[in-house]
Order: structure tokens, then C-alpha cells, then sequence
């Protein structure tokens, strides 16, 4: 039996770890889908301090990981699991009755699960922690491994510093639609994979004072229109479609006319994307940009920048060289996910990502 509880001790450890590094290597997408929970008791004031838990949830995931496996303070990190654990079982409960939002994050982008899967797993978790806990005399190797507590706390301090990383150079590995290698004008549109709605059409009609009821498939032998009076119709959903979302959603570029260019930018032979949320990280970024007309690379291609607030940014720009930029309006949602850090600047021929990198790379 101690085998047994040196197994799942280390799985569960192992498990937390992998959790919490997946998504501190992208720790806004779990700060967005934060703001996602909150939009249902309309706690939008408090979007402001998501990413901050983000990055807190990331943290004491790593740590509590770490210190599971080296038997750290065993009675304070399995309460702190508990608890922990109790809140996403929580979280993705909710997410599997209610179907909002479409997933947990539970292991980011790179691992998207479904809300049953989430749950499924969490709550086998949870058993295993109420089993190491229950059991805790089985935990032969019970006092802490040696230099436990250090390890414990450089994983807190190394975990916190990846993700100050990855905050301000993009995710190291990347799992978005965005990636280098990315065909945009492809993941814009609906995978060929992808399966419709089944539905069957039914019509109701009333015939000598009855409501009766028929798919479009198979009409009454009597049917005539002196005898049945129509009443409605309905699609009946039989069997939900699989993958009828695009990968990139929202990606729709306007300018002051409100004309979409998106198929004339994505088509061109090269050109330069300067994506941004807020225009005072725009403004800081000011320097680094000056830096682009100077590669050679980039010498005669045209450069864009794509916001969701066009007039404070046109406003910003016209008090500097860039005045002659253009700037096209996108949905923030999709600026969000294209750009995890602001500003993100994107090189591409014809739709397809070659370079991406933070400006302050540059």
C-alpha cells in the first residue's frame, strides 16, 4: 500500500505542476477566461485584478505540486490542495451544467478539454487527494526530503519569474491560431473536418380541431390543404455538429469607412501588423517602433496597426512619425488572442505568419 501511495502522491504532484506551468506559460488566456466567469454575475469591475490571480492560481499550482512530491509541510499542502482542488471542481462543475464558457482553461490553450473531461478530472483528483490525505500514516517517506522547503519555495519564485517572462515576450510555446507557421486566411474559416446540426424539420398543423404533428419526411397520406390549416414549424436538433467555430473568430479589419480589408491585408505579398489593446502600451512602446524602419527587411512594406480603440491611437500617432500609419478597427476579443502581449508586431506574406514577436524584442 505505501507503494501505492508514493504513486499517486507523485501523479498527483506531477499533475499539479504540469497544470500550473501550461498555463503560466500563457497566464492572460487564463486571466481572459477569468473575465469570462465573472461576465455571469456581471463582476466586470473586477477584470481589472484577473490577471494578477491568474497568475496567483499558476503559482500555487507549481509550488503545491512541488512540495506534495518533497513532502513539504504535508498537513498545510494537502489543505491547500484541497481547497484548491475544491474550487475548480467547483468552477468546472458549473462549466458542464450550465455550458458557460465553452471550457475551464484547466490546461490552457495547448490542451483545450471539454467542461465533462474537466470535470471528470478534478473530481478524480480530489479522490486521490482525500486518499493521500485519509491514509497519510501509509506515507513511509513522511518526513520532508532534504532542502524540501527551499525547493518548495524557489519553485513559487521560478514560477513567478516565467511568467514576468512570458507576460513580456510572448508564450514560449505557442498554441493560439496566431502562431508562427499560421495560415490566417485559413483559420478563418470552418474546418473541413468540421460536422454540421442534424435537425428534422417538423410542421404542425390542425386538422378537424387537433393539432397534429409530422416531420417534413413524412406527410399524412390525406394531406391536403382543405383539411389541415398550417400552424408553425419547427428544426428539431437531433445530433449537435462538432468544430463549426473557425480557429480565429472576430479577426475583421475596418477602416474609417467601415469597409472590411481584411481579404486585401491578407493577401498582400508582405506586410507588417502591429497589434494593440491599449494605446498607453502603445505609447510606451513608441521607441522600439522607431526601430522597424530600420531593418532592411522590413524597407518598403506596409505597416498597419490594428486596435480596438482607433481614435486615441490615431490621436497618439499624429504626434509622431507614424502619423502616415494606417489603422484598422478589430474586435478586442481577437486582438486579445492575437496579441498576449501589447504591442505584438506580426510579419506576414499572403495570410501566413512568418515572424512574431513582442515589441519589446525589437
Amino acid at each position: 500500500m505505501s507503494w501505492i501511495y508514493f504513486i499517486i502522491r507523485l501523479f498527483v504532484g506531477l499533475l499539479f505542476i504540469f497544470s500550473g506551468l501550461i498555463k503560466a506559460n500563457d497566464p492572460l488566456g487564463l486571466s481572459y477566461k477569468i473575465q469570462e466567469f465573472l461576465e455571469i454575475g456581471n463582476l466586470h469591475l473586477l477584470n481589472s485584478i484577473t490577471l494578477p490571480i491568474a497568475v496567483l492560481l499558476n503559482t500555487a499550482e507549481i509550488g503545491l505540486g512541488v512540495a506534495l512530491i518533497l513532502n513539504w509541510r504535508v498537513k498545510l499542502t494537502h489543505t491547500l490542495l484541497l481547497a484548491l482542488l475544491l474550487f475548480f471542481t467547483g468552477l468546472t462543475g458549473y462549466t458542464y451544467l450550465t455550458g458557460f464558457p465553452k471550457n475551464c482553461g484547466c490546461f490552457g490553450d495547448c490542451l483545450p478539454l471539454s467542461s465533462l473531461q474537466s470535470f471528470i478530472k478534478d473530481l478524480i483528483l480530489l479522490l486521490m487527494l482525500c486518499f493521500l490525505m485519509y491514509f497519510s500514516h501509509l506515507n513511509k517517506n513522511g518526513n520532508q526530503l532534504k532542502y524540501a522547503g527551499f525547493n518548495s519555495l524557489l519553485s513559487i519564485f521560478l514560477g513567478i519569474g516565467f511568467q514576468y517572462y512570458t507576460l513580456n515576450h510572448l508564450p514560449i510555446i505557442d498554441c493560439l491560431p496566431y502562431k508562427v507557421g499560421a495560415d490566417l486566411n485559413l483559420n478563418r474559416k470552418i474546418p473541413t473536418t468540421a460536422v454540421p446540426d442534424s435537425t428534422v424539420i417538423y410542421f404542425t398543423y390542425r386538422k378537424n380541431n387537433q393539432i397534429v404533428q409530422f416531420p417534413a419526411t413524412d406527410f399524412p397520406a390525406d394531406f391536403s390543404s382543405q383539411t389541415y390549416q398550417f400552424v408553425g414549424r419547427e428544426d428539431k436538433l437531433i445530433r449537435p455538429g462538432k468544430d463549426m467555430d473557425p480557429p480565429i473568430k472576430g479577426f475583421v479589419l475596418s477602416g474609417e469607412t467601415g469597409i472590411d480589408s481584411t481579404n486585401y491585408v491578407l493577401q498582400l505579398p508582405a506586410v507588417l501588423l502591429i497589434i494593440v489593446e491599449r494605446t498607453n502600451e502603445l505609447e510606451k512602446s513608441l521607441p522600439s517602433l522607431e526601430k522597424l524602419p530600420a531593418k532592411t527587411e522590413y524597407n518598403r512594406i506596409p505597416v498597419y496597426i490594428i486596435t480596438s480603440q482607433p481614435a486615441s491611437v490615431k490621436q497618439l500617432l499624429s504626434k509622431t512619425k507614424f502619423s502616415g500609419w494606417p489603422v484598422f478597427t478589430c474586435d478586442l476579443k481577437a486582438i486579445q488572442t492575437a496579441a498576449r502581449v501589447n504591442p505584438t508586431i506580426y510579419y506576414l506574406e499572403k495570410g501566413i505568419v512568418i515572424r512574431k514577436k513582442a515589441a519589446s524584442d525589437y
